[in-house]
């Protein structure tokens, strides 16, 4: 997390569905030794190796990532922005937490920022509001 200490943690919410994949994920990968869960377990030549939790290289993230992008949307979809970086789903998640109505504080804290922070980057993906809070 930026600006913050190398220990710090923070609460966020995740669907069901999320953590029921965690949950098989943990079964069948046990953490690594220092807690992560997504660790190297290949070694040279593809053969198996326990893990000391080293981080996963860049290349085999974003392997992986390419690889469920080209599975999972159309070629449209491929071709464009969406999802291009594992780091766009923060923005997705910040901005349908806004739009689903969760308040700016909460949707800061979950997020590591503060409201300022949130609302200066985040205001433009607030739609769909204005009617209903007109009627308020």
């Amino acid at each position: 997390m930026k600006h913050r200490a190398k220990a710090a943690t923070r609460h966020v919410p995740v669907p069901p569905p999320l953590v029921r994949l965690l949950d098989y994920h943990v079964k069948e990968y046990p953490p690594g030794s220092n807690g992560k869960l997504f660790v190297p377990r290949r070694g040279p030549g593809g053969r198996y190796v326990p893990t000391a939790g080293q981080p996963i290289p860049n290349n085999t993230y974003g392997k992986a990532w390419r690889d469920a992008r080209a599975k999972e949307l159309t070629p449209a979809q491929q071709r464009s922005p969406l999802a291009r970086r594992p780091y766009d789903l923060r923005h997705a998640a910040v901005s349908l937490w806004l739009n689903a109505g969760v308040p700016a504080a909460q949707v800061a804290e979950w997020a590591g920022h503060c409201v300022h922070v949130l609302m200066r980057v985040y205001a433009k993906c607030v739609y769909g509001k204005r009617k209903r809070l007109a009627a308020a």
